[in-house]
C-alpha cells in the first residue's frame, strides 16, 4: 500500500479517518506476510492457551507464582488479538481504513493490556523474592486473598492509564495527514499526525513511561539480586537449580518485554517515520506474547511435568 493512494489532506480538513500502511504494495509479499503474522498469532494462542490450562486444572500448580502465570498468559492472548488480526486484515485486503473512534478502541486496548502485564511482572518478581529471601512469611505475604488485591488493582490503574493516555493522544488536532505509518495504531504514530502543539503529551508519555516502567523495571531488578544473592548461598546444588528454573524464565521474560516496549515508545514524534519502525512496532507486537510461553515452557521443569501430565490425560 502506498502513500500516494491516500493524499496528504489541507490544512482545513480535518481527519475523520486513518489509514493504516503495510510494508509493500506487492501483493505476493503482503500476502506472505499475513500468513507469517497469522502462523505467529496461532502459536501465541496455542501456547498461552496451553499454560493456562495447565496452571487452572494442576492442582500442583495452584501457587501464586502460576496464578500470575496464568494472568500473564491471558493478557498476552487479549493483547496480541488487538493488533495481530487487524493487522493481516490490512496486508490481504489492502485496505487500512479504519475510523477515529474505532482507532482509539484500539489504542485503549493496547495499553489496558500492556500496564497489567507489566505490572503482573512486577508482583511475579515481588512473589519469588518472598519465596526464596523470605519463605517463613510465603504463606502471609502472598496469601490468596492479596494476589486477588494486586490483579484488581493493577486492572483498575490500567483501566485509568489507558483512557488518560487515550484522551492525551486524540485531544490535539489531527488536519495535515491520516496515513500511519503502521501496521496498527500506537500513540507515537499519531502524535507525528498533529497539527498541533504536541509537546505536553509527549512529556506526559516520557513521564508516565519512565514512572511506571522505570520503577517496575528497577523493582524487579532489585528483587533479582537479592533473589540470585539468596540462590548461591544455597548449600545444595538441587536447591540452586530450583530456585534458577523459575526466577531465570521470569528474567528473560522481563528483558524481552522492557526492550520491546522502549524501542516503540522512546524515539520522539517528531521523528519522520521510516520502514524500520514499522518492522519494530510489529516485532514489538508479537515477540513478547509469543516468548512468554516457549520460554516458560522451555526453562521451567514444573510447567513441562504438568504439561506432559495434561497430555497424558487427554
Amino acid at each position: 500500500m502506498s502513500k500516494e493512494k491516500y493524499p496528504t489532506l489541507s490544512d482545513s480538513s480535518m481527519v475523520t479517518e486513518f489509514v493504516l500502511l503495510g510494508f509493500s504494495d506487492v501483493l505476493e509479499l503482503r500476502a506472505s506476510h499475513a500468513v507469517l503474522f497469522l502462523l505467529i498469532y496461532l502459536a501465541t494462542l496455542t501456547g498461552n492457551l496451553l499454560i493456562v490450562t495447565v496452571t487452572t486444572f494442576d492442582q500442583g500448580l495452584h501457587t501464586p507464582m502460576y496464578f500470575f502465570l496464568r494472568n500473564l498468559s491471558v493478557l498476552d492472548m487479549c493483547y496480541i488479538s488487538v493488533t495481530v488480526p487487524k493487522a493481516c486484515v490490512v496486508l490481504l485486503l489492502d485496505n487500512g481504513v479504519i475510523s477515529v473512534p474505532g482507532c482509539a478502541a484500539q489504542i485503549f486496548l493496547v495499553l489496558v493490556f500492556t500496564l497489567p502485564e507489566l505490572l503482573c511482572l512486577t508482583v511475579m518478581a515481588c512473589d519469588r523474592y518472598v519465596a526464596v529471601c523470605l519463605p517463613l512469611r510465603y504463606p502471609a505475604v502472598m496469601s490468596p486473598w492479596v494476589c486477588v488485591q494486586m490483579t484488581v488493582a493493577s486492572i483498575l490503574s490500567a483501566v485509568v492509564n489507558s483512557g488518560f493516555h487515550t484522551g492525551n493522544t486524540f485531544w490535539p488536532s489531527f488536519c495535515q495527514s491520516n496515513v500511519v505509518h503502521q501496521l496498527f495504531r500506537d500513540t507515537p504514530s499519531l502524535l507525528r499526525l498533529s497539527c498541533s502543539d504536541t509537546f505536553s503529551n509527549e512529556i506526559a508519555i516520557f513521564v508516565c513511561s519512565v514512572g511506571i516502567a522505570g520503577g517496575c523495571f528497577a523493582f524487579i531488578a532489585v528483587s533479582y539480586v537479592h533473589i540470585f544473592a539468596t540462590v548461591l548461598r544455597a548449600p545444595t546444588g538441587r536447591e540452586r537449580g530450583k530456585a534458577f528454573s523459575t526466577c531465570v524464565p521470569q528474567t528473560l521474560v522481563v528483558t524481552v518485554s522492557d526492550s520491546s516496549a522502549a524501542a516503540v515508545r522512546v524515539k520522539p514524534s517528531s521523528t519522520p517515520p521510516t520502514i524500520q519502525d514499522t518492522v519494530t512496532s510489529m516485532l514489538c507486537s508479537i515477540v513478547p506474547p509469543l516468548s512468554n510461553p516457549v520460554i516458560y515452557s522451555l526453562r521451567n521443569q514444573q510447567i513441562k511435568e504438568a504439561v506432559q501430565r495434561t497430555m497424558r490425560f487427554y
